[in-house]
């Protein structure tokens, strides 16, 4: 009998009860507000800003609404000009650009590799073609390039370096964590991040200028004081009325119900690491699958996984993801002609005016995308490796089979 995966892409973990019982006290208070606070009170926000500074080692930390928020407010922060080129990966998702041109940036894509990371050579040509000095680099489904090398260029070429860190919150390159190299980092708590609060961010910084800006930016109404992972007062004093309340704060409902997590996020970063290595195991030496190279220096988080469809038609791809969701296999491709569900490209984002990337439409056309959510157990890893690889091996012995036939065919009518 075919096997078929009975399990859910998209069901994440349960809240840990003690984010439960901390937003419950938080909903019978009413004090949702991160400013409403009783007299002598740290509000929840506050708190979560401090351990989430401890947590990257950074010293200072801005809880927001979004991940998208943080990058916008990022932008801001750091003096985005309107109308100024602002460095992207081509293989990033929408909100990436979407930040840059809603904060007045014009997105400008650079090239990805093979493995799935920016390119130097392009960024460096992209560099200088544009005079761009804001790189908005997308550690894009988790996969780091090399980031001491990307420093050293970024200085050379004058650029600023702002780190979209939405897949990599608890990896590390070298034993650095993720978001430690850039000026500014920001990080997603989506449902289907890291961390989960439905939505929700952080933007993280050493620079005393940029955060006073990022947290004015975030709508303080001059409560800056009562942010405990913030710069000194003395850093606001010079642009607390000329930066403008652009509000996206984090509630005290959010930042209860992310505290708890915290503590656990090493343990979930290990439990993803045991399910992506199954998955790897289970799909390697698949005739015509390439898998992902992941270095020795990096330490990723396994929250989704990648493989490419080298050379394969858009037809053949088709009919091997018709086949995978037939058996209950949920996968994304980003060689689609169109955008499905959280699956877009560069070239789908019109209004950033997108010039052609070949190498990464060559990438785009053959990779393939699935979450591991830790809902999933080994086993149920195993099972869709084997549905996957089988699939692959039945797509491609079908086209040879065609192809015999039209050859047999033609031979006949000679």
């Amino acid at each position: 009998m075919t096997e078929r995966f009975t399990g859910s892409f998209t069901q994440q973990e349960p809240i840990p009860e003690e984010g439960i019982a901390a937003a419950l006290a938080v909903l019978r208070h009413g004090r949702l507000h991160r400013y409403n606070t009783a007299p002598g009170e740290i509000a929840e926000t506050a708190l979560l800003e401090e351990e989430f500074a401890a947590l990257t080692g950074a010293k200072y930390c801005l809880a927001v609404a979004s991940g998208g928020y943080a990058l916008g407010c990022a932008l801001r922060a750091v003096g985005l000009r309107a109308g100024e080129p602002v460095l992207t990966n081509a293989f990033t998702l929408a909100p990436v650009p979407g930040a840059i041109a809603a904060a007045g940036g014009r997105p400008v894509f650079v090239e990805v590799t093979e493995d799935l990371v920016l390119d130097f050579a392009h960024l460096e040509a992209q560099a200088r073609a544009t005079g761009a000095r804001i790189l908005m680099l997308s550690h894009m489904r988790g996969h780091l390039c090399d980031m001491e090398a990307l420093m050293a260029l970024c200085a050379r070429l004058g650029l600023q370096v702002i780190e979209d860190c939405a897949h990599t919150m608890g990896a590390a390159w070298k034993g650095v964590a993720s978001g430690r190299h850039g000026l500014v980092a920001c990080y997603s708590t989506q449902t289907y991040k890291h961390m989960n609060s439905g939505e929700g961010g952080f933007l993280i910084s050493d620079d005393a200028g940029v955060m006073a800006r990022a947290i004015v930016l975030s709508g303080s109404y001059m409560l800056y004081s009562r942010h405990r992972a913030a710069p000194p007062a003395e850093a606001f004093e010079a642009i607390r009325l000329e930066t403008p309340n652009v509000s996206g704060r984090m509630d005290n409902l959010r930042a209860a119900i992310l505290r708890p997590q915290i503590a656990t996020l090493a343990g979930r970063v290990a439990r993803w690491a045991a399910l992506y290595h199954e998955m790897e195991a289970g799909l390697a030496a698949t005739p015509g699958l390439r898998l992902i190279p992941r270095p020795d220096e990096e330490s990723f988080v396994g929250s989704s996984f990648q493989f490419s469809l080298p050379g394969w038609s858009d037809a053949r791809i088709a009919a091997f993801l018709a086949r995978t969701g037939a058996r209950g296999v949920e996968l994304k491709w980003f060689g689609a002609d169109q955008p499905v569900a959280f699956t877009s490209r560069y070239d789908h984002w019109t209004y950033a005016a997108p010039e052609p990337l070949p190498q990464t439409d060559r990438v785009l056309k053959g990779l393939i995308d699935m979450r591991l959510p830790l809902t999933f157990s080994p086993a149920d890893v195993a099972q869709i490796a084997r549905i996957v690889r089988a699939e692959v091996l039945a797509v491609g012995q079908a086209e040879e089979a065609a192809l015999a036939g039209e050859a047999a065919a033609l031979r006949l009518a000679d």
